[in-house]
């Protein structure tokens, strides 16, 4: 039986793609800070842990995966984006606290998926366009996910028997598109109004329908260069 770990199975695209797994018959082991208590009624192996105090949320991703045995896929797709400024005004807090979620707890989370020798098939860490564009207001959130981006590359190099990509999966509309097509317009922000106009439409599918899709292009990214970062809406498909 396939086996993946996702982090972030509480809502949106991680809900979305345990969600999936679980429907294929896929073994899958999930943490978050709140429990989706009717993916554990389905089979989900769950463990309850906040990302962000750092290294004191071992203990329960350790003992979660202590039963695992061998991992075929990773999926790391927790993050927070922060609130939408100008990074001179964003506070060295906020930005830790970012670091923290986005690009910390993504390292000690490895190193628990490949703690005594683990065997680890692939690993997904969940990227964005904003690691490339660098758009104004974007500040910690474009600044973590490029960070993500190094982190899994530099994995790639030190764990090569497992196949590692930093993934964007394009506009998925989430709770973190709520909060940013919710903000007033603001010319400083040239993105929000594209996260506009694509709410509600095809261009913005719901955490489900995009995971369904992932499913399929998650085994798709074998055939790129391991460490590499990817961008779904540029991928050829044949």
């Amino acid at each position: 039986m396939q086996t993946v770990f996702i982090t972030g199975v509480s809502s949106g695209l991680g809900y979305g793609l345990a969600k999936v797994y679980l429907e294929r018959g896929v073994c899958v082991y999930g943490c978050s800070r709140r429990e989706p208590s009717d993916l554990v009624e389905q089979g989900l192996r769950f463990a309850s842990v906040d990302l962000g105090i750092g290294e004191a949320g071992m203990q329960p991703v350790s003992e979660l995966l202590s039963e695992a045995g061998s991992l075929d896929l990773v999926v790391l797709n927790a993050a927070k984006l922060g609130q939408i400024r100008d990074m001179s005004e964003t506070p060295l807090h906020d930005l830790r606290e970012t670091m923290e979620i986005n690009v910390f707890a993504n390292k000690w989370l490895l190193d628990l998926a490949f703690l005594e020798g683990r065997q680890v098939g692939q690993v997904v860490a969940i990227s964005s366009g904003a690691s490339q564009s660098g758009s104004r207001g974007w500040n910690g959130y474009s600044l973590s996910k490029a960070t993500l981006n190094m982190l899994v590359k530099l994995y790639a190099g030190e764990q090569t028997d497992t196949h590692f990509c930093s993934l964007a999966p394009g506009l998925v509309d989430t709770a973190m598109q709520d909060y940013l097509t919710g903000l007033p317009e603001d010319e400083r922000y040239q993105p929000l109004q594209i996260l506009k106009d694509a709410k509600g439409t095809d261009r913005m599918p719901d955490g489900d329908t995009c995971a369904r899709g992932l499913v399929e292009i998650f085994p798709e990214l074998r055939a790129l260069p391991s460490g590499e970062y990817a961008d779904i809406r540029k991928l050829s498909r044949t």
